[in-house]
């Protein structure tokens, strides 16, 4: 069985809630080798912030399953 791609997504987005300095961590996801979206989280506030590699557009979102919902279904197209 072939591991799931949403764990393997919430893994790296809970690496970044569990970083333990105060700098404001960024992941790039790609597909292929086309970067899809880029993703930060401020531990200031706890927001995720994604912005789409396509259309530059930017979502926040303060809750870790919203956000790796967004960047699967972005990383399916």
């Amino acid at each position: 069985m072939k591991n799931s791609q949403l764990t393997a997504i919430l893994k790296r987005l809970s690496a970044m809630v569990e970083a333990e300095d105060s700098e404001v961590q960024v992941r790039r996801f790609e597909r292929e080798g086309q970067e899809r979206c880029i993703v930060t989280f401020d531990s200031s506030n706890e927001m995720f912030e994604l912005t789409e590699t396509g259309s530059q557009q930017v979502y926040q979102f303060d809750d870790i399953d919203l956000v790796a919902l967004e960047i699967f279904e972005l990383l399916q197209d």
